[in-house]
């Protein structure tokens, strides 16, 4: 399958699941923009039934290639990500479930063990969303008191976590700043954790997103509001041979992380 295919696969779902991401996508076209795609992204657990690899199979298949790793400490991450020469890049994490409680990962063997064999193996999977049934919202709370990433990919499953509008691309919104505050205008709530703005010019990498789209699921144990999905906004700037540097700063990922968090109130 083309590189093309499979994003527009990818963009269908998740701007269907989140109405604010259409929106702001539609924002900036009403502005004369062409919008661009820096890099998209996925989350899963580090079982090796559907670990970054497995997850990165339909990438690498359609000629994408591995280009450097990530290490997320206090998320308790790892991520790789993949490039392909004229494609968005793709960023892979994974929870290390060895880290926490025996009852988060019972839940997360329990999950993997329920996934249809045909299914594991196939370029389906990160298509698939939830695979593992209807989810329980006590069992969602119980994972959020050890990780909010566990507990987001429990409801959500395997889907575009986030796309990336690449700034260096919009012709009438020349900074970060430019962007975020037409974001603000528009009635979106940005991910200030850490600041509004990740990342800086001189580590080549700026970066900042919406909160997730707060979506309705009908849980096992009633019908609850949680977070879905958010839209990444990132600038990258030359390094020193004049190219624009092409990597991910963990420290900030590690805030870029925290826009699917539950925030109580919002």
């Amino acid at each position: 399958m083309q590189a093309e295919l499979i994003f527009n696969r990818l963009w269908k779902d998740y701007t269907g699941q989140n109405p604010s991401v259409q929106a702001i996508y539609d924002l900036f076209v009403s502005r004369g923009e062409t919008v661009a795609n820096d890099h998209i992204a996925f989350r899963t657990f580090d079982d090796p039934r559907i670990g970054i690899e497995v997850l990165a199979k339909v990438f690498v298949d359609a000629g994408y290639t591995y280009k450097g790793d990530y290490h997320f400490e206090s998320k308790h991450l790892y991520a790789k990500h993949y490039e392909m020469e004229g494609q968005p890049r793709v960023f892979i994490s994974q929870l290390i479930t060895a880290d926490f409680s025996p009852f988060l990962q019972k839940t997360v063997k329990s999950l993997v063990d329920s996934i249809p064999d045909n299914l594991l193996g196939s370029n389906e999977l990160i298509y698939s969303g939830n695979v593992w049934g209807q989810p329980s919202y006590e069992v969602y709370e119980e994972l959020r008191k050890e990780s909010e990433y566990a507990a987001w990919l429990y409801v959500n499953g395997f889907c575009a976590n986030h796309f990336t509008v690449s700034v260096n691309h919009l012709k009438s919104l020349p900074s970060l700043e430019a962007v975020n505050e037409l974001l603000k205008e528009s009635g979106f709530r940005l991910n200030d954790s850490g600041g509004e703005i990740k990342g800086t010019p001189a580590e080549l990498l700026e970066q900042s997103s919406i909160r997730s789209e707060m979506i309705q699921v009908n849980f096992s144990d009633g019908l609850y509001e949680i977070p879905g999905c958010y839209y990444e906004f990132a600038r990258r700037y030359p390094d020193a041979d004049g190219k624009l540097y092409s990597g991910f700063i963990a420290k900030s990922a590690d805030k870029i992380f925290e826009s699917t968090d539950k925030v109580e109130n919002s």
